[in-house]
C-alpha cells in the first residue's frame, strides 16, 4: 500500500525569498487510520525528517476539525512535536479552510488556530500547562561537559532548569554569543544522556539577543540529524520557563530565532499569558 506523505517546512522565516528553504521540515500523513505502529515508524524512517505527524483518527466524535495525532522520529515515537503540529494544521487549513482545529495527542488536547497572513498560512498552538523543575547537579555537570562548557559559561540571570510544555527540555542560556556559537558535542553521547534522562524533546540552548528576543540551538541527535532547525515544543517550554522565573512580564510576546547553525533560518513567536498554556505561532510552506 502506498501512503501519501506531505512535506512541509514549519516556522519558516517570511523574510526569505524561498520560505521553504528555512524552517523545520516535517512529514505529514493526513490519513493514517489504516497504519499500525510498525508501519508509521517505517514511514518516518524513510521520510528522514526529525518528525513525521500521523493523523491516526481523522474525525473524532463526529467533529471533522478534531483529529488524533501521533508523532514519530526516524527511530521512535515522541509524545509531542510542535513544528509537525504547525505543519499539519496548515496542511489541513489548505484543504479544509482556515479556522480552529483540535488535536488529541499523547500529552493532551491541543487547540490550534489557523489563519491567512501576508506570508501565507500560519498557525498557533496552545501548549499544555507548562512545568519547570531542577536539573540534578551531576546531570548538569555531565551535560555541560558534553558541550565543552561550564556553569561559568551560562547567563547568571537565567538558571539552568528543565522545562515542560509537551516534552521535557533542559534549558541552558549562554552568557554570550561566542560561547553559544562555539560549542560542539558528540551526538551519540548526547543521545545516551537524553535517553537516560527521559528527554524526548531537545536540549535547548539559548543566547539573549535583546528584551524578549533570543536565538536558540536545539540539540536533537537522531539518525543523521544533530540539531533541530525549529522546535515548537521547546519554544513553548521556554515560554513557561521565562514566566515561572519572572523573567518576562505577562502577557507578552517572545521572539525566538533558530536554525542559523544548520542553514535553515526559522522564526518562532511565543505568546506568554499570565496563566495557562503557552501559545506558539509560525508560518509553514509546502516543500516541493
Amino acid at each position: 500500500m502506498t501512503v501519501p506523505v506531505l512535506r512541509f517546512a514549519a516556522f519558516t522565516d517570511p523574510t526569505l525569498t524561498d520560505a521553504a528553504a528555512g524552517g523545520n521540515p516535517a512529514g505529514i500523513v493526513l490519513d493514517a487510520s489504516g497504519l499500525d505502529d510498525a508501519a508509521m515508524q517505517s514511514i518516518a524512517a524513510k521520510v528522514g525528517y526529525a518528525e513525521t505527524a500521523f493523523v491516526t483518527v481523522p474525525v473524532v466524535d463526529g467533529d471533522p476539525r478534531r483529529s488524533r495525532l501521533r508523532y514519530f522520529s526516524p527511530v521512535a515515537e515522541v509524545p509531542f512535536c510542535g513544528h509537525a503540529t504547525i505543519a499539519t494544521a496548515v496542511a489541513l487549513a489548505g484543504r479544509d479552510g482556515v479556522g480552529a482545529f483540535t488535536f488529541d495527542t499523547s500529552v493532551g488536547t491541543i487547540t490550534i488556530q489557523t489563519r491567512n497572513t501576508d506570508a501565507g498560512l500560519a498557525a498557533s498552538f496552545t501548549s499544555v500547562e507548562p512545568e519547570v523543575r531542577a536539573i540534578a547537579p551531576e546531570v548538569l555537570t555531565e551535560l555541560l561537559g558534553l558541550l565543552g562548557a561550564s556553569v561559568a559559561s551560562l547567563h547568571p540571570e537565567y538558571p539552568p532548569l528543565q522545562a515542560f510544555a509537551g516534552n521535557w527540555h533542559p534549558v541552558l542560556v549562554f552568557a554570550n554569543a561566542a560561547g553559544f556559537d562555539a560549542f560542539t558535542f558528540d551526538p551519540a553521547a548526547m543521545r545516551t544522556l537524553m535517553d537516560a534522562q527521559g528527554w524526548a524533546g531537545t536540549v535547548t540552548t539559548l543566547t539573549v539577543l535583546g528584551p524578549n528576543e533570543f536565538e536558540a540551538r536545539n540539540l536533537f541527535p537522531v539518525g543523521t540529524l544533530s540539531e533541530d532547525p525549529a522546535t515548537g515544543s521547546a519554544a513553548a517550554s521556554v515560554g513557561g520557563y521565562l514566566r515561572e522565573l519572572g523573567l518576562v512580564t505577562p502577557p507578552t510576546r517572545v521572539v525566538i530565532h533558530q536554525g542559523r547553525h544548520v542553514h535553515r533560518p526559522s522564526l518562532l513567536l511565543v505568546d506568554v499569558p499570565a496563566t495557562g498554556g503557552i501559545v506558539v505561532s509560525g508560518t509553514a510552506s509546502e516543500i516541493a
